[in-house]
């Protein structure tokens, strides 16, 4: 009996269900950038700053929630519970330090002290990012959009799940919440290091996923709509603290139940069914063949280099049949030295390394895509508050709050929607991000003009369309270059981000806006002296002054539109690139 226990005990450690679950805990409360502007005033205010130092520290916490270099080499050469706890300690530090220099616990640093002392807390996250995804991508290669998108999903979403919880606390100390993100993220990752890992998910396919996954969907929606719901309850209305405590109860039940799906399906569920030992079979086979030389993969590779053209155009059983009496033939060669098997580059859709990926123009385009795209809807974010205050709006952290729910539903519904054109239609990826881009073209399009209710349309379309790219953009990498450097690939790609939010949100949204009030303030015209930038001017602190109307980002918004027009085009060209690459992947469990 205690054998039958331990047996299900281990089976249940090792579930990729679990693993998914657990990765998905540590990413609700793993996006702590999300929370800077709840953080920021208190920082503000206990530091005498004003609103350009505070725009120092926003750029400092992009930065650190980008750069995952360091993160991606790592996970190669140590185990990921090792990438887990780096990431926790550099968030303990980071944010820890903080709240002893707000509340006065330690002396009072320099400004750039302050920025690095962001960028490494924020950075910590990038280690949890990171682990989460190399281990659930390869866990469940089949469902590598579903899972990206959930997984960035929830990241998206902990500000707003950070704040719930903080609400819980009653407590008058603004820097309280600073003390939250140092602690809470920390002892989440530490907690359930040992359980986020590769387990072999490709041998425990199982005909119920697919109701798993509806599960899952069904949770976050219900999650998101919860949310959005207590959000307005608690700004419209006074809420007692009992309420505020039943109200965080029903949230922490909706962020556990998950769990019931790994339990029922080691504890409650019947031994495997033929149907089931079926799909094992496959992929057992496929590891095995795997797992010998390296030889052998060369000469496969060679074959499908070298096969003759009309092989192609045979059946599919007489064409697997023909290739590989042609690979028995040439294997034997090679061991009698007949032939000489030399090794080829990849071709898109295999294993590639990161130089080999980087002089690949698929790459760039994705990069660059990324980059309009994205960086456009992180300047939104980054200047929500300013762009609803200059339209009249008193209570701007509601926009702040539904931008974070509606980049949550963004991220799972391109998952969703990205693996439905993949896996139904074997058409490429990238599709899917190119209507995330006419999504932010249309929302930036709605916040230059400033109409009656628009800034409600726009914040829901650039929510979405900013969290469609990062569930698309990490699955279509790994399918075009591969697993093997996946931790590599997907930090490089986190780069485009803050190199977009620092052109268009530190440069042009910034200068704008501070010519514009500049024009307001002096109540008079001034001769346009063009948009300029420097170092030097941006390390100086000024007071900063403020815009009112439609004019204060209408120029702004009108660029950020045409530059999402501009990343359409890219991802159309990426798609017209890659349409044979997907019907190998996918098209042939379409026959």
């Amino acid at each position: 009996m205690m054998g039958h226990f331990g047996e299900k005990f281990t089976s249940f450690f090792n579930n990729r269900w679990l693993v998914f679950v657990a990765a998905m805990w540590v990413q609700s409360c793993g996006g702590v950038g999300y929370v800077f502007g709840s953080i920021s005033p208190v920082i503000k205010s206990s530091l005498s700053y004003n609103q350009r130092q505070v725009a120092r520290l926003g750029v400092a916490k992009d930065l650190g929630d980008s750069v995952g270099f360091l993160p991606g080499i790592l996970s190669e050469v140590l185990p990921l519970w090792g990438v887990l706890l780096i990431g926790a300690i550099q968030n303990l530090i980071g944010y820890g330090w903080v709240w002893l220099v707000v509340t006065g616990r330690s002396p009072v640093l320099p400004l750039w002290a302050m920025c690095i002392l962001i960028f490494v807390g924020t950075n910590g996250e990038t280690y949890f990012n990171t682990a989460a995804l190399v281990s659930c991508v390869q866990n469940f290669p089949k469902n590598r959009g579903p899972v990206v998108g959930i997984l960035k999903g929830f990241a998206g979403l902990s500000g707003a799940i950070l704040t719930q919880i903080y609400a819980l606390l009653h407590s008058p100390d603004q820097a309280s919440l600073i003390f939250m993100v140092a602690v809470g993220p920390t002892i989440v990752a530490v907690s359930l290091m040992f359980i986020i890992r590769p387990v072999g998910g490709h041998r425990q396919i199982r005909s119920s996923d697919g109701f798993s996954f509806s599960i899952i969907y069904g949770v976050c929606l219900i999650l998101a709509a919860y949310l959005m719901g207590v959000m307005l309850v608690q700004d419209l209305v006074y809420v007692s603290e009992t309420v505020i405590t039943i109200f965080t109860l029903i949230l922490f039940f909706l962020l556990l139940f998950p769990i019931a799906i790994p339990i029922t399906l080691n504890f409650f569920r019947d031994t495997k069914s033929p149907a089931e030992e079926a799909l094992l079979l496959s992929p057992d086979k496929q590891e095995s063949s795997k797992s010998g030389d390296d030889s052998q993969d060369i000469i496969f590779s060679e074959m499908e280099d070298e096969k003759p053209k009309e092989v192609d155009l045979l059946p599919a059983l007489e064409r697997q049949k023909r290739i590989a009496q042609l690979q028995s033939r040439l294997a034997q060669a090679a061991a009698e030295g007949a032939v000489r098997i030399k090794k080829r580059r990849p071709h898109r859709g295999e294993d590639f390394t990161m130089m080999e990926a980087l002089i690949k123009a698929d790459l760039w385009l994705i990069f660059f895509s990324l980059m309009l795209g994205s960086g456009s809807g992180l300047t939104v974010i980054d200047n929500l508050g300013q762009m609803s205050e200059s339209l009249g709006y008193d209570n701007t952290h509601v926009f702040v709050s539904m931008i974070s729910i509606f980049n949550f539903l963004g991220r799972i519904g391109g998952g969703y929607f990205s693996e439905r054109i993949v896996s139904d239609y074997a058409y490429p990826r990238p599709i899917a991000l190119a209507v995330a881009q006419g999504f932010l073209a249309i929302g930036h399009f709605l916040f230059a003009f400033g109409w009656p209710g628009s800034m409600y349309i726009g914040t829901l379309l650039v929510g979405l369309g900013y969290g469609a790219h990062w569930a698309i953009v990490p699955a279509a990498a790994s399918e075009l270059f591969g697993l093997k450097k996946f931790a590599a690939l997907y930090n490089f790609l986190t780069l485009a981000n803050p190199a977009g939010s620092l052109i268009m949100s530190g440069v042009l949204a910034s200068s704008i806006y501070d010519s514009e009030a500049e024009k307001q303030a002096h109540g008079q015209n001034y001769i346009h002296r063009g948009i300029s930038f420097s170092f030097s001017s941006f390390l100086r602190a000024e007071e900063s002054l403020k815009c009112k109307g439609t004019v204060c980002f209408f120029l702004t918004s009108l660029i950020l539109s045409g530059l999402c027009v501009v990343a359409i085009i890219l991802s159309l060209i990426l798609v017209h690139r890659t349409k044979p690459v997907y019907r190998n992947l996918y098209g042939r469990s379409r026959r």
